[in-house]
């Protein structure tokens, strides 16, 4: 369980001076807490005195509190009593006593909540939102109450995401908080649709990953490798360490509210995933799709393994350049390309090479030349001699390889040690001559001056003796690519050696297959780009080596059989004498019949699958594969895999080909690849840039201070710290204010439309904290304005409600709709967008401030507004609350819980087991939503007048008018009167109509629509010059206008040409320009007159 939930309540008050703070260096109950030391030296006499001090400090505190809440209390009555706007008179005791000047501070705090219990609110909401105090209990609760978990057995449809499972070393970073927050919006809406919705976690052992901490620990603590120790007790290390510390980040992902099967949480190394492991291997090989060979390997001399792809990281460098490698003491000299000179057999002269790895010259089988190379006509089915052992060296025509027109046109070939060397040794059945040692020195194959020594001194070593022999021909800069191990730092070494492969071929095809033939189409990728993508990897996919030389990991389920009458008796030398058993007794069993008659010895393979071969079985064996269990039969194949796209083929294909294959069908319909993070700048997150955000430093806040130490506490090299510093000061010069995981996990399913990266401004998530403390307060006035006996209504009438309520419910109807639609095409910052605007501009901009006059006071003409001011208000939050819930559990599971419900109904136990709202077609109401754009189009034309017109008290209420072009408009506005005049905070409106009344003296003049213009009435304030101005740059903008259009309208052809309905257009925007023009003309008129009285009266 997260400590979050441990975590002592935050002080009631503090002193603002801190050497005053009663609470500094206090108990949990306010005690000073002094050491045994300070205890013995104090008598009980001056015990007493101290303890009287500490009480009457606390009781001066607290009245300077009461006294700070009954200033703003007395400040907000006057303001109210400005404004007219008083709250009603509230006849329930415990309205009484929030309006009463001795109300308890107490009474705003959560009392503490014993884990698991769901959680204790305080009596009255909190006056601030606070994520800690929201957030704190309520996961606790979820869990104990198994909220979160799926019956296998259910007649629910089942809906089902596999969590990629992170791996045991991991600690939580943004990538993980973007999975998090994005599969859990997915699965709480499944959830709450009437889904039997499964979330599974699990835990990936990390083969190399896990390997690297665990030596590095052995190495720390006791000053042994793991070779010192041996397997055994190794592998023993490991599970140690992995049950004491792995795991950490399954626990912070219930910090981010990730509501997950906990019931069902593996790991990829325990007792049944083990067994599908081994049981998919077994199939596989009997199936003739996992085959044992000799290739070249990415080889990390410093784990001593094959490393896959996805593994090696790949520098550019330009020019000769000095890297730090591990094992050597002194940097190693990379970009350099050195020429040297092989001598031809029989005199013949020489033929020059180049290569950018010398040493790699002790394994030269071959000289390859283009066979149209005129200058080496003479040297076909000639050799060369090797200077250090006399091996001769064929000189060879390769066509594909050698370019005539790089370097020289001569190319040495090392088969053993080179990618492409190896498929020219193929080709021309070359000797394949491995010169190093697992651990990178040169073997004995390297000849008696070099072995022993490592390659990169022996790089040195060769360079110097081509020297002595008279063969170096010099060196210059080379741009290359060189592969790191991305655990290691060390260069990738490519190496030929025996290893396990996945034939992938058919099995490749068929997960093509599924995903782009139309016939067949089984698999979905969002966003649509990345089928290309999968295209291209598996119309070109190469077979797939799962086996590695690690200690800890799933062990390969093969044994050798040696042979008592075999001449050569290492492991591996027959490849025919290797039997695949699912035990080491059926696979004696096998051996025997194999070797019928026979003595033989059987010895498991050292070696261990590769991570990802249990990863791609993970949708398998979380559902218990290769058993028929209950859930198996429930949940395969799961419906949604939600990832990143960096992993695409290294997880996402091998899933599908082993999903396809063993489980038979593909393990999920729908891929879904989330944006890669990067900083606020677009730059990608990085130690040593200072960049690097941790989730929980987003939820908690931290300081400047903090943030350094954390980079003080890692590897940075002191350069790399000082810029990393620097980065953190430029982008967090105060820190990271605490967020919240509900601010944070908004704010990321939010970024989710920037394409393929999210450049990540913490500012944004500071900004959705704060809107969080909007929705505290929009349920605080709601809760003022429903009392303590509101008891919700079990249905509406929106027909017989006011004009604001009945366009809340409309405009909420279309927020459902809208966002359930996006949730269905999976664009989740869309579905962010629109639950954020309802709440944001409908509800609190336009809703709350509409209904206000309604509770002004006790007036019995408001009545029947006022009681269906609080259903509409009532309906609007508890639906809007479920509608946000997937995105934010936690602030809307308190401020749910907080909400009335109606009587003689059972109320579910939390907000996430409710149905999710779906449109209610009696709340649509379009009529009232275009009547509602015209007020809002109203009242930002009359706010935009106020702050254009008004220095100062610019809320001061001041008169307005209404110009209407005809009868409809005017009833109009007429009829919404109110709305208008509260949401632009106006003194009165008084609608004129066309024609009928002037337009009223003093006044700024700005246009709503065609037919409407609104007046604001400054008198003395107005500034008739600006006023002109404005009008006078209206007035050129229609001019341009009208010219344009006349222009179109007089061209040649155009009554002939253009059809009558565009014709019937263009005349009817002509009529609506010359309209308008003679409006402005008149305004500027009278504007001029105005100006003409004042200068006279004065």
């Amino acid at each position: 369980m997260s400590l979050h939930f441990l975590r002592r309540a935050k002080p009631l008050f503090t002193s603002p001076f801190p050497h005053t703070n009663l609470l500094r260096r206090s108990s949990f109950h306010g005690s000073p807490v002094m050491s045994e030391a300070e205890k013995k030296i104090l008598t009980e006499e001056e015990l007493e005195r101290k303890k009287k001090k500490d009480d009457k400090a606390k009781e001066k505190e607290l009245k300077k509190l009461k006294a700070l809440e009954k200033a703003k209390l007395a400040e907000l009555k006057a303001k109210q009593a400005k404004d007219g706007t008083s709250a009603p008179k509230k006849n329930s005791k415990k309205s009484s006593k929030r309006d009463a000047s001795d109300e308890n501070p107490a009474d705003f705090v959560d009392p503490e909540t014993p884990l698991g219990e769901k959680k204790r609110l305080s009596s009255q909401m909190a006056k601030q939102y606070s994520p800690a105090a929201v957030e704190k209990s309520w996961y606790a609760w979820w869990e104990k109450s198994e909220l979160f978990k799926a019956d296998a057995k259910s007649s629910k449809p089942p809906f089902v995401i596999v969590l990629p499972p992170p791996n045991v070393t991991g600690a939580l970073h943004i990538g993980h908080a973007l999975t998090s927050a994005i599969e859990d919006t997915i699965i709480r809406w499944k959830r709450m649709s009437g889904y039997n919705a499964l979330w599974v976690p699990g835990m990936d052992h990390a083969g190399i990953a896990t390997q690297v901490v665990v030596e590095k620990k052995l190495m720390r603590d006791r000053g042994v490798t793991r070779h010192d120790v041996g397997r055994e007790e190794f592998v023993n290390e490991v599970w140690k360490w992995k049950n004491q510390h792995g795991g950490t980040i399954l626990t912070q992902l219930r910090r981010l509210g990730a509501s997950l099967d906990w019931s069902r949480e593996c790991f990829t190394m325990d007792e049944q995933r083990s067994k599908a492991v081994t049981e998919g291997f077994v199939r596989l090989y009997k199936e003739g799709l996992i085959y044992r060979d000799i290739r070249l390997v990415n080889w990390d001399c410093v784990l001593r393994t094959a490393v896959s792809d996805v593994e090696v990281d790949h520098i550019d460098i330009k020019e000769k350049t000095l890297l730090n490698i591990p094992g050597y003491d002194k940097p190693v000299e990379f970009g350099l390309l050195t020429s040297f000179a092989y001598p031809l057999e029989g005199g013949l002269g020489e033929v020059v090479v180049a290569t950018t790895r010398v040493e790699t010259m002790l394994g030269d089988t071959a000289i390859a030349i283009h066979p149209d190379d005129a200058r080496y006509n003479h040297l076909h089915g000639k050799f060369a001699v090797h200077p250090f052992n006399g091996r001769k060296i064929p000189i060879i025509c390769d066509g594909i390889l050698v370019d005539p027109n790089f370097g020289t046109g001569c190319v040495k070939i090392t088969p053993a040690h080179d990618p492409n060397d190896c498929e020219v040794g193929k080709r021309h059945n070359l000797e394949f001559i491995n010169i190093l040692t697992d651990d990178g020195k040169i073997n004995t194959n390297g000849g008696s001056d070099f072995t022993g020594m490592p390659r990169f001194a022996a790089r040195e070593a060769v360079l110097e003796a081509l020297k002595n022999k008279g063969l170096y021909r010099g060196a210059q800069n080379n741009e290359m690519r060189l592969g790191l191990c991305q655990r290691t730092g060390d260069v990738i070494e490519p190496m030929i050696k025996p290893q396990w492969y996945v034939n992938c071929s058919m099995i490749g095809k068929e997960a093509l297959d599924v995903a782009i033939n139309d016939e067949n189409k089984k698999l979905e990728f969002v966003p649509k780009q990345y089928t290309a993508e999968w295209r291209r990897w598996l119309e070109n996919i190469r077979d797939w080596c799962i086996s590695r030389q690690l200690w800890w990991g799933h062990r390969i389920p093969a044994w050798y059989a040696t042979l008592e009458e075999d001449e050569r008796k290492e492991i591996g030398a027959y490849n025919d004498h290797w039997v695949v058993a699912r035990t080491e007794d059926e696979a004696r069993k096998e051996a025997a019949e194999k070797f019928s008659g026979k003595k033989f010895e059987l010895t498991q393979d050292q070696d261990v699958l590769d991570t990802w071969f249990s990863s791609g079985l993970f949708p398998l064996s979380v559902l218990g594969w290769p058993d028929e269990t209950e859930d198996f039969k429930a949940f395969y194949p799961t419906s949604v895999l939600e990832t990143g796209h960096d992993i695409l083929f290294f997880w996402v294909a091998r899933m599908v080909m082993m999903g396809m294959k063993l489980g038979g069908d593909v393990p999920f319909s729908k891929v879904y690849f989330h944006p890669m993070i990067r900083d606020a700048h677009g730059r990608k997150m990085s130690k040593s840039l200072g960049n690097v955000i941790d989730p929980l430093e987003v939820i908690n806040g931290v300081t400047l201070d903090a943030l350094h130490k954390r980079l003080e506490e890692g590897n940075l090299d002191p350069k790399e710290l000082v810029v990393a510093k620097e980065g953190q000061v430029k982008d967090f010069p105060n820190g990271i204010s605490e967020c919240g995981a509900d601010a944070l996990r908004f704010a990321l399913v939010s970024y989710t439309a920037q394409s393929d990266k999210i450049n990540l401004d913490i500012l944004r998530v500071v900004g959705y904290r704060q809107w969080c403390n909007k929705l505290w307060n929009a349920v605080r006035f709601a809760m003022m304005r429903l009392g303590d006996d509101y008891s919700p209504p079990l249905t509406l009438s929106p027909e017989t409600m006011p004009f604001s309520c009945q366009w809340i419910l409309s405009v909420l109807n279309k927020a459902i709709s809208k966002t359930v639609e996006s949730l269905n095409a999976f664009e989740f910052s869309d579905a962010a967008n629109t639950v954020y605007a309802w709440w944001q501009y409908q509800f609190c901009d336009v809703y709350i401030e509409a209904i206000k006059p309604y509770f002004a006071g006790d007036n019995p003409a408001f009545a029947s507004e006022r009681a269906h001011a609080q259903h509409a208000l009532w309906v609007s939050l508890e639906t809007g609350l479920r509608l946000l819930h997937p995105l934010m559990p936690f602030v809307t599971e308190e401020l749910w819980q907080r909400l009335p419900s109606p009587k003689n109904t059972e109320r579910k136990a939390s907000i996430m087991i409710c149905d999710y709202p779906s449109a209610v077609e009696n709340w649509t109401n379009e009529k009232v939503e275009t009547e509602m754009e015209t007020v809002l189009a109203s009242v930002k034309c009359l706010r935009a007048l106020r702050a254009g017109l008004l220095e100062k008290q610019k809320n001061e209420r001041l008169p307005a008018f209404a110009l209407c072009e005809n009868n409809v408009t005017s009833e109009v506005v007429k009829s919404h009167e109110l709305e208008i005049r509260t949401l632009a905070n106006l003194s009165s409106l008084e609608v004129l109509l066309k024609g009928e009344h002037a337009a009223p003296p003093g006044s700024a003049v700005e246009t709503v629509n065609e037919n409407l213009k609104v007046y604001l009435k400054v008198n003395r304030a107005l500034n008739t010059e600006a006023e002109q101005e404005k009008i006078r740059n209206k007035i050129d903008e229609l001019q341009k206008q009208k010219e344009k259009l006349q222009k179109v309208m007089s061209a040649s052809g155009y009554e002939e040409k253009v059809p009558a309905n565009i014709k019937e257009d263009n005349a009817t925007k002509l009529a609506k320009i010359l309209q308008e023009f003679d409006f402005f003309e008149k305004e500027s008129a009278r504007l001029v007159a105005e100006t003409g009285n004042e200068q006279m009266e004065k």
